[in-house]
Protein backbone atom coordinates (compact mmCIF):
# COMPACT_ATOMS: atom_id res chain seq x y z
CA UNK A 1 0.00 0.00 0.00
CA UNK A 2 1.65 3.20 -1.18
CA UNK A 3 0.51 6.70 -0.38
CA UNK A 4 1.45 9.75 -2.39
CA UNK A 5 0.76 12.30 0.34
CA UNK A 6 -0.11 12.95 3.95
CA UNK A 7 -3.70 13.60 2.81
CA UNK A 8 -3.83 10.18 1.13
CA UNK A 9 -3.08 8.52 4.47
CA UNK A 10 -5.69 10.58 6.27
CA UNK A 11 -8.31 9.85 3.61
CA UNK A 12 -7.47 6.14 3.79
CA UNK A 13 -7.83 6.22 7.58
CA UNK A 14 -11.13 8.14 7.33
CA UNK A 15 -12.49 5.44 5.02
CA UNK A 16 -11.38 2.73 7.50
CA UNK A 17 -13.21 4.58 10.29
CA UNK A 18 -16.33 4.97 8.14
CA UNK A 19 -16.25 1.23 7.40
CA UNK A 20 -16.04 0.51 11.12
CA UNK A 21 -18.92 2.90 11.88
CA UNK A 22 -21.05 1.24 9.20
CA UNK A 23 -20.20 -2.24 10.47
CA UNK A 24 -21.14 -1.42 14.06
CA UNK A 25 -24.27 0.51 13.07
CA UNK A 26 -25.45 -2.35 10.84
CA UNK A 27 -24.78 -4.85 13.61
CA UNK A 28 -26.68 -2.64 16.06
CA UNK A 29 -29.73 -2.43 13.78
CA UNK A 30 -29.80 -6.21 13.40
CA UNK A 31 -29.60 -6.94 17.10
CA UNK A 32 -32.67 -8.08 18.97
CA UNK A 33 -31.12 -7.68 22.42
CA UNK A 34 -30.96 -4.15 23.85
CA UNK A 35 -27.59 -4.75 25.56
CA UNK A 36 -25.97 -5.94 22.37
CA UNK A 37 -27.50 -3.04 20.43
CA UNK A 38 -26.07 -0.58 22.96
CA UNK A 39 -22.62 -2.16 22.81
CA UNK A 40 -22.48 -1.89 19.02
CA UNK A 41 -23.76 1.70 19.16
CA UNK A 42 -20.97 2.59 21.61
CA UNK A 43 -18.38 1.04 19.30
CA UNK A 44 -19.80 3.04 16.36
CA UNK A 45 -19.61 6.27 18.39
CA UNK A 46 -15.95 5.64 19.22
CA UNK A 47 -15.15 5.14 15.54
CA UNK A 48 -17.03 8.35 14.70
CA UNK A 49 -14.74 10.21 17.12
CA UNK A 50 -11.73 8.92 15.18
CA UNK A 51 -13.31 9.97 11.91
CA UNK A 52 -13.97 13.49 13.25
CA UNK A 53 -10.43 13.81 14.52
CA UNK A 54 -9.01 12.79 11.15
CA UNK A 55 -11.32 15.17 9.31
CA UNK A 56 -10.08 17.87 11.68
CA UNK A 57 -6.53 17.15 10.47
CA UNK A 58 -7.59 17.71 6.87
CA UNK A 59 -9.24 21.02 7.75
CA UNK A 60 -6.29 22.16 9.82
CA UNK A 61 -8.41 22.26 12.96
CA UNK A 62 -6.26 19.61 14.65
CA UNK A 63 -2.51 19.14 14.47
CA UNK A 64 -0.37 16.18 15.43
CA UNK A 65 1.45 18.47 17.85
CA UNK A 66 -1.92 18.77 19.67
CA UNK A 67 -1.99 15.03 20.20
CA UNK A 68 -0.61 13.48 23.38
CA UNK A 69 1.39 10.35 22.67
CA UNK A 70 1.62 7.84 25.50
CA UNK A 71 2.28 4.16 25.90
CA UNK A 72 -0.84 2.00 25.77
CA UNK A 73 -0.43 -1.45 27.32
CA UNK A 74 -1.37 -4.45 25.21
CA UNK A 75 -3.08 -7.26 27.11
CA UNK A 76 -2.68 -9.43 23.97
CA UNK A 77 -5.93 -11.17 24.81
CA UNK A 78 -7.19 -10.92 21.23
CA UNK A 79 -3.91 -12.27 19.87
CA UNK A 80 -4.93 -15.72 21.07
CA UNK A 81 -8.46 -15.69 19.73
CA UNK A 82 -9.59 -16.86 16.30
CA UNK A 83 -11.43 -14.60 13.89
CA UNK A 84 -15.20 -14.86 13.92
CA UNK A 85 -17.90 -13.43 11.70
CA UNK A 86 -20.81 -11.38 12.96
CA UNK A 87 -24.06 -13.30 13.40
CA UNK A 88 -27.34 -11.78 14.48
CA UNK A 89 -28.01 -12.48 18.14
CA UNK A 90 -24.43 -13.49 18.91
CA UNK A 91 -23.45 -13.63 22.56
CA UNK A 92 -21.84 -10.62 24.30
CA UNK A 93 -18.55 -12.52 24.65
CA UNK A 94 -18.45 -13.09 20.90
CA UNK A 95 -19.29 -9.46 20.17
CA UNK A 96 -16.32 -8.42 22.27
CA UNK A 97 -14.11 -10.98 20.50
CA UNK A 98 -15.23 -9.69 17.13
CA UNK A 99 -14.57 -6.06 18.07
CA UNK A 100 -11.17 -6.92 19.61
CA UNK A 101 -10.05 -8.70 16.45
CA UNK A 102 -11.13 -5.74 14.30
CA UNK A 103 -9.12 -3.32 16.47
CA UNK A 104 -6.16 -5.72 16.50
CA UNK A 105 -6.10 -5.80 12.70
CA UNK A 106 -6.31 -2.01 12.44
CA UNK A 107 -3.52 -1.62 14.97
CA UNK A 108 -1.36 -4.08 13.05
CA UNK A 109 -2.02 -2.28 9.76
CA UNK A 110 -1.06 1.13 11.13
CA UNK A 111 2.03 -0.28 12.83
CA UNK A 112 3.15 -1.91 9.56
CA UNK A 113 2.56 1.33 7.65
CA UNK A 114 4.55 3.21 10.30
CA UNK A 115 7.53 0.90 9.69
CA UNK A 116 7.37 1.66 5.96
CA UNK A 117 7.13 5.42 6.33
CA UNK A 118 10.16 7.59 5.76
CA UNK A 119 8.45 10.95 6.33
CA UNK A 120 8.33 12.30 9.87
CA UNK A 121 4.86 13.88 9.67
CA UNK A 122 3.42 10.72 8.12
CA UNK A 123 5.13 8.53 10.70
CA UNK A 124 3.69 10.66 13.50
CA UNK A 125 0.19 10.43 12.00
CA UNK A 126 0.46 6.65 11.70
CA UNK A 127 1.71 6.39 15.28
CA UNK A 128 -1.28 8.46 16.40
CA UNK A 129 -3.65 6.14 14.54
CA UNK A 130 -1.91 3.13 16.06
CA UNK A 131 -2.31 4.59 19.52
CA UNK A 132 -6.02 5.23 18.98
CA UNK A 133 -6.54 1.64 17.84
CA UNK A 134 -4.47 0.40 20.80
CA UNK A 135 -6.73 2.36 23.17
CA UNK A 136 -9.82 0.70 21.73
CA UNK A 137 -8.19 -2.70 21.84
CA UNK A 138 -7.26 -2.20 25.50
CA UNK A 139 -10.79 -1.13 26.43
CA UNK A 140 -12.28 -4.12 24.65
CA UNK A 141 -9.76 -6.57 26.09
CA UNK A 142 -10.46 -5.21 29.56
CA UNK A 143 -14.22 -5.59 29.04
CA UNK A 144 -13.61 -9.10 27.80
CA UNK A 145 -11.40 -10.00 30.77
CA UNK A 146 -13.94 -8.56 33.21
CA UNK A 147 -16.77 -10.45 31.56
CA UNK A 148 -14.85 -13.71 31.42
CA UNK A 149 -13.96 -13.34 35.11
CA UNK A 150 -17.69 -13.32 35.90
CA UNK A 151 -17.94 -16.56 33.91
CA UNK A 152 -15.22 -18.28 35.89
CA UNK A 153 -12.41 -17.81 33.35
Amino acid sequence: MDFESFEDVINFAIEKEKDAVNFYEDASRQEIYAGARETFEEFAQEERKHQSMLEGFLKGAFKISDYEFKWIPDLKRSDYLVDIEYQKGMHYEDMLRLAMKREEKSLKLYNELTQKSDKEDLTDLLKMLSQEEAKHKLVLETLYDDYMATQGD
